[in-house]
């Protein structure tokens, strides 16, 4: 909601808004039930049988701010609105 700006009066969903966001503290999120193994994060490298993918319990492990980043880049549009938005977006760890 903030990303796109919508807590703004002057929202235009066709101009990209200027307001940043941080979320600090990207390691001690927590998610309910069997997620933890049950959740998988693929990506496709491009080669034959390049499959690759990964728990999220590792991923959380390995660069919790990928985790967070995930979350909210299915979140937003998919438009090209999306790379700017998500510029405005500061994921920090702190452990």
């Amino acid at each position: 909601h903030l990303l796109r700006g919508k807590d703004d009066p002057s929202y235009m969903p066709h101009k990209t808004p200027q307001q940043k966001v941080a979320i600090i503290n990207a390691a001690h999120i927590r998610v309910s039930g069997n997620k933890p193994d049950a959740k998988i994060y693929k990506h496709f490298s491009g080669y034959p049988s390049g499959l690759k993918k990964i728990t999220f319990k590792i991923q959380l492990e390995k660069d919790p701010r990928r985790v967070i980043e995930h979350a909210i880049r299915s979140m937003l549009p998919k438009n090209k609105l999306r790379a700017g938005m998500m510029k405005n977006l500061t994921i920090r760890v702190n452990e």
